[in-house]
């Protein structure tokens, strides 16, 4: 691209936004009020981690542990994910928990965790308790039976088919040395990142947003999910709030129901293990990715607003976790998607293509500055593995709008309004019907 092509786009965005500063005026609030305070908040909280991080010792505890794995219809998948929590370097018991889902029609499954069940032999403080259940009952019985099956002091939920590096454990309960830490967020990084513009897109995500965002988050203990995929809590502790509940995204309302002491027992933290990495495969298709966020994030807006409205109390989530989560768990997460959708429909409907497309120009900018800031201070603060990640950096003009974050606004706006009008979560594939029937009506 030629400069002088620059300089024209440039000048000619610029006079087209001078003739509507109406619009601008729109959009800079939208801007200011959500996005640069999160950006603040996020960046002054992994500066927090990294000089913790740096000041900590070696671990000074070794709990017993239970690793709870999910398992469907992963197949071999499932060897990778037992043999790397075999070779984890942490020096206590580890007691691994396959929990094949209707292990009647998932024989090769079953057939691949008994296959596994060798390798405890030549691991110290390692065994493998396969339970098979029969008749499939979904993610959230799978992982109750897991519950019940477990006897270690702190249980780690992970899924069928996520691998681990070898310090995954032990980073993992350097945060439980703490008492008043009742469950740690993990961090996942995508797999198979290189198979398709997808998964580039999604690693980008997941390491901005997931891994950098939360990183940054748990320090002011606002971390705003633990992943259904990767996450640990105290055994007795999670006995007692009940285990996960049936309906959709049990991840989220294992996390809303945790952060309901928070005023109670002001001393809880629900930090987030940033060096304890976990490696999933994300969804390789526009397609597969438009289903997984059909789910995700319609399930926000049914956790939020019909199963937890009554959570939305500074007498129960204390002033700090009330403020956040009504602005970056409704409004970002909610209604931001939607009001991102129209304020594009309007710019075309009532003024002109010039100017959307000179909207679109200065989203893009602004984003890519954002997105490039958020992708350095991942590379420098937090990634352990840089010289690999910084492979990815060209993708970066891909990620911003009006590319992959606009492209997956879209698919939460959809999303968000299959909840309201349909009732989406009720057509979740995590459970059998029978099982979503059974469960309360919110």
């Amino acid at each position: 691209m030629e400069f002088g092509f620059i300089e024209y786009l440039v000048y000619s965005t610029l006079n087209i936004l001078k003739e509507h500063s109406d619009v601008l005026v729109i959009y800079f609030p939208m801007l200011m009020v959500v996005e640069i305070p999160l950006l603040f908040t996020t960046f002054t909280g992994i500066v927090f981690w990294y000089r913790r991080a740096k000041l900590r010792g070696p671990l000074k505890i070794a709990p017993s542990v239970s690793c709870i794995i999910t398992c469907y219809g992963e197949g071999d998948a499932i060897k990778d994910t037992i043999l790397t929590l075999c070779e984890q370097i942490y020096p206590g018991n580890i007691q691994i928990i396959p929990v094949i889902d209707g292990a009647k029609q998932n024989a090769d499954t079953y057939q691949a965790a008994l296959d596994c069940l060798p390798l405890a032999k030549k691991y110290h403080n390692r065994t493998i308790d396969i339970l098979p259940k029969w008749q499939r009952g979904g993610r959230v019985s799978t992982l109750n039976a897991g519950l019940y099956r477990a006897k270690g002091e702190i249980v780690i939920n992970v899924d069928g088919d996520t691998s681990f590096d070898n310090s995954m454990v032990y980073e993992m309960m350097k945060e439980f040395e703490d008492p008043n830490v009742p469950a740690v967020g993990g961090s996942l990084r995508v797999r198979n990142w290189n198979k398709s513009m997808v998964t580039r897109m999604q690693a980008l995500e997941y390491m901005i947003s997931m891994q950098a965002g939360k990183t940054g988050l748990a320090e002011w203990n606002l971390i705003n999910n633990i992943s259904g995929a990767f996450g640990a809590f105290r055994r007795k502790f999670l006995q007692q709030i009940g285990g996960w509940d049936t309906h959709s995204a049990e991840d989220l309302d294992l996390t809303v129901r945790i952060k309901q002491y928070m005023t109670r027992h002001p001393n809880i933290r629900i930090p987030f293990a940033t060096k304890a990495i976990g490696h999933t495969d994300a969804p390789e298709t526009w397609s597969e990715l438009f289903w997984q966020r059909m789910r995700w994030d319609g399930d926000l807006l049914f956790l939020y607003l019909r199963k937890h409205p009554y959570a939305f109390s500074p007498k129960l989530l204390g002033f700090k976790g009330f403020v956040f989560t009504l602005i970056y768990g409704v409004l970002q997460n909610i209604l931001m998607p939607l009001l991102v959708v129209l304020f594009n429909i309007y710019l075309i409907t009532y003024y002109n293509m010039e100017l959307f497309l000179a909207m679109i120009i200065v989203q893009f900018f602004v984003y890519l500055v954002l997105s490039l800031i958020h992708f350095f201070i991942f590379l420098f603060a937090i990634s352990e593995r840089p010289r690999q990640d910084m492979k990815i950096i060209y993708w970066l003009l891909y990620f911003p709008f009006p590319i992959y974050t606009l492209v997956t606004r879209v698919f939460s706006a959809i999303a968000i309004l299959n909840e309201v009008f349909r009732r989406g979560h009720e057509e979740s594939n995590m459970a059998p019907w029978w099982v979503l029937k059974k469960g309360k009506k919110f």
